[in-house]
């Protein structure tokens, strides 16, 4: 549901769930909710598109595509497990990743390559059991987890209720006093079901 007309139709859906999206939906239009500005680096490759989530924590995506770049540079081309863990863990560091974000990426590699973690068949999975997979990485929490799902599996319900921008806009949205607990923010967009992915997109454009 990634056309406009697809777009549209969930929006309007979600507005009559929620007529407080109304008003958001008018001003920013049908959000691309799966939209990711990596250039196209990662589309095609779920291992790839989870390194650079991995690499992307807590740092500006500039940075992170500059890390990336490196990385599949030094890998001839899109990384595959087998090419990161040919690098080792000191070359992913000198590609500008700190030493946890280098373990991560090379326990990702590592499971991904022993066939502990079937990457590709996630695209055929659930929400919860995909995410359940990507947890089990080291380094991989529920945000980066939910990000990939959104970016590179395109699914349509899945709310990040520990991003503290969710957390803040549901605030604003709501005209709360206080930014909502990720419990609370979770049990708040029960309501938005099953179009959680497009109300987080609006939540997000709400920012600013």
């Amino acid at each position: 549901m990634n056309d406009l007309a697809g777009r549209g139709a969930a929006y309007a859906a979600l507005a009559a769930a929620e007529p407080a999206f109304g008003a958001l939906i008018e001003r920013f239009g049908p959000v691309d909710p799966f939209e990711f500005h990596d250039g196209g680096r990662t589309a095609e490759s779920n291992f790839a598109a989870m390194s650079l989530h991995i690499i992307s924590q807590q740092i500006s995506t500039k940075v992170a595509l500059v890390v990336y770049d490196r990385l599949a540079t030094a890998a001839g081309g899109t990384p595959t497990p087998a090419a990161v863990l040919a690098l080792g863990h000191d070359t992913l560091r000198s590609f500008g990743m700190s030493n946890a974000k280098a373990a991560y990426v090379g326990d990702l590699a590592a499971r991904v390559n022993s066939g502990d973690l079937a990457i590709d068949a996630l695209d055929h999975w659930g929400d919860e059991q995909a995410k359940a997979a990507l947890l089990s990485v080291r380094g991989v929490g529920p945000w980066s987890a939910e990000m990939f799902l959104i970016h590179q599996l395109h699914r349509p319900d899945v709310l990040p209720a520990g991003d503290l921008g969710i957390r803040n806009a549901v605030a604003a949205l709501d005209g709360l006093d206080a930014v909502p607990t990720i419990d609370q923010t979770r049990q708040r967009g029960e309501a938005w079901a099953p179009l959680r992915t497009y109300a987080s997109a609006l939540l997000w454009r709400s920012l600013g």
